[in-house]
């Protein structure tokens, strides 16, 4: 069986993820590096740029749902984490401009909405601590939906993410479902996350059952960890879901081991926000006329659709 997660161990970044290679071209210009770390590489090595948000309409009546002053106001300040990567977000060559599949879904539920944003790019530790101040009034950031999180933010989920492993294509790993089964291995992941608390926490499980522990390889760089796997240096990457079968999908050599363990994932906002309604009827519009499919298909996330948006729901416990 697998090893329980106790939910602080969820509570940490989701901003992971990279989809850099040793020998793969950077998006599309030669370029090897963006704002935010590694630029994600491919086969194609490019982002997906189709645009499926311009043509979003109003709808008056979830924008009704509004707080009389938002509507007024007609805009709304909001902090997005770019962890680099796709397809949670990441920025093109120019090192300026973000991408990705959570600046789509802000994008149209502003559109659905009748809002304009005002973006801030924002260190994903610092996102949630801003919103309870008031300094923002929403952040994404692939934040995914916890108890412990729930006692202090309010969220609107869009999609569903989780954990997950990868490795190289000649590993004889084929899917985890217990920490026992990395035992005497390297494993990378980004330092500071939730994957990194998870695993350290978890190292008993080797000692408990008389084997040599597993090794946590962290690293600050997400352009360091997908060549740490290539060259041998580790022997599985943890990360999300969506971000390891993105970078699968864009590297050859590697293989996605399956899901591990799933969250729901959402827009932040101030616990008691007057904004939930609003963001949850424009979450459903979009699933409703087609728009919410487009944006996962353009990220090739559609295992990640969920059926309706909800506002804090429980926690997934699996």
């Amino acid at each position: 069986m697998r090893t329980p997660l106790p939910s602080r161990r969820l509570t940490t970044a989701f901003a992971l993820l990279t989809a850099a290679t040793l020998t793969l071209t950077a998006c599309g210009s030669g370029d090897s590096t963006t704002a935010g770390g590694a630029a994600p590489a491919g086969k194609s090595g490019k982002l997906p740029t189709t645009d499926v948000v311009s043509s979003v309409a109003k709808d008056d009546k979830a924008a009704r749902l509004l707080p009389a002053d938002v509507h007024d106001r007609g805009t709304l300040r909001i902090a997005t984490s770019v962890g680099g990567t796709p397809p949670g977000s990441a920025y093109l060559p120019d090192s300026r401009t973000v991408v990705g599949q959570d600046i789509d879904f802000a994008n149209a539920v502003a559109k659905v909405l009748g809002l304009r944003l005002k973006r801030e790019t924002a260190s994903f530790e610092a996102i949630l601590p801003s919103l309870d101040s008031g300094k923002y009034d929403l952040g994404t950031g692939n934040f995914g939906v916890t108890d412990e999180r729930r006692r202090t933010i309010d969220f609107v989920t869009y999609i569903n993410d989780g954990q997950g492993f990868a490795v190289r294509a000649d590993s004889k790993l084929k899917k985890i479902t217990d920490f026992a089964q990395l035992c005497g291995l390297n494993v990378a992941t980004g330092a500071g996350t939730t994957f990194e608390v998870t695993l350290e926490d978890n190292k008993h499980v080797c000692s408990d059952a008389g084997k040599k522990p597993y090794s946590v390889k962290t690293y600050t760089e997400p352009g360091a960890i997908w060549p740490s796997l290539q060259q041998g240096r580790s022997d599985v990457v943890m990360s999300t879901i969506n971000g390891l079968r993105y970078a699968v999908r864009q590297q050859e050599g590697l293989r996605f081991l399956g899901e591990f363990h799933r969250l729901d994932v959402g827009f932040a906002f101030k616990k008691g926000t007057k904004l939930a309604p609003a963001f949850q009827a424009a979450v459903n519009r979009l699933i409703e006329d087609g728009t919410y499919d487009r944006i996962l298909k353009k990220w090739g996330t559609r295992a990640s659709a969920i059926e309706k948006s909800r506002i804090s729901p429980p926690e997934i416990k699996d």
